[in-house]
């Protein structure tokens, strides 16, 4: 089997690797999936994303498509350097190969460019057209057209909480603060259209290249608030030259007035995804973030 030949053929691949008829190697794949690069005939690699039997339920329904139609839709907009989707199965995602290489400050600056013409591309309306995920998790990705804050709080904040508090990951304090922040989203500010954005972009989720380009990786792709990207850059330590990356996305695009201050409000929305996911580790992560924001309001307000 050749690129060429998978192209036209994506039903195939599962036929030819439960026959082993293609060479995989086991890479790294993130938190959720198994990964494997397959190397075929004509020498091309592809990239390959499966449902892990050790996960002990079955792949979630559009789990593979929600992620297929946000990588082509983040590609179609020109920018960002983003995998082709090669084949797009029920069990199974292949993308592009793509050979890693070192973070440099050039593929950052580069990067910040990019990501602003990514999210100028711009949205119909917050939430995509296809069911979303984000990590195992499900995303509602209902189209809104009203302001950005509410539907914020109903979506991307509001069901991971539940989540969280049934699960027993969060304690009545941890929970208080972010129903204060859910109760008070409308004084955050900030409203802006739906911009295109990846929407799980924690600094695990950029690929640096061989090529020198950053590319985006493992997305929750939907209309959504371009701070959110940004904000998610700074988690877990941050992504190498962040700095460089902020710079020039602000030369490209500069941000409203204020978003300093929102920066754990979006960022609180991933640190509850993971409450929900992983359980209470993140606890005292998402009680930092909810208190952080709301003092960002007072912030704002003397400001003011």
């Amino acid at each position: 089997m050749d690129l060429a030949y998978l192209r036209a053929h994506p039903e195939h691949l599962p036929t030819f690797l439960t026959h082993q008829r293609i060479r995989e190697t086991p890479v790294s794949g993130g938190d959720i999936c198994a990964a494997s690069r397959l190397t075929l005939d004509d020498g091309h690699s592809v990239f390959t994303k499966t449902w892990p039997e050790t996960a002990g339920r079955p792949v979630p329904e559009g789990f593979f498509a929600a992620e297929a139609a946000g990588l082509r839709w983040l590609r179609e907009a020109g920018t960002v350097a983003v995998p082709e989707v090669v084949v797009a199965l029920p069990e199974l995602l292949a993308l592009e190969w793509v050979d890693p290489g070192e973070p440099t400050p050039e593929a950052a600056e580069r990067f910040g460019r990019e990501l602003a013409g990514l999210h100028r591309a711009g949205a119909l309306a917050f939430g995509a057209g296809w069911a979303g995920f984000i990590g195992a998790l499900p995303a509602d990705n209902t189209a809104y057209h009203g302001p950005w804050s509410g539907w914020f709080a109903r979506t991307r904040l509001a069901p991971y909480l539940r989540m969280s508090v049934d699960d027993g990951a969060l304690t009545g304090a941890e929970a208080g603060l972010v129903e204060e922040v859910v109760e008070r989203i409308g004084e955050f500010g900030g409203d802006e259209p739906p911009a295109r954005i990846h929407g799980d972009l924690w600094p695990g989720n950029l690929l640096w290249g061989a090529d020198n380009r950053v590319w985006l990786v493992d997305p929750a792709a939907h209309g959504g608030h371009r701070e959110t990207d940004l904000a998610q850059l700074a988690l877990f330590g941050g992504a190498p030259h962040l700095d460089r990356i902020l710079a020039a996305y602000a030369q490209e695009w500069p941000l409203a007035d204020g978003w300093r201050e929102r920066v754990p409000l979006h960022q609180l929305h991933l640190m509850l995804v993971h409450t929900a996911l992983f359980g209470g580790a993140y606890r005292d992560a998402v009680g930092r973030l909810a208190r952080s924001a709301l003092d960002g309001l007072g912030r704002a307000t003397v400001d003011g």
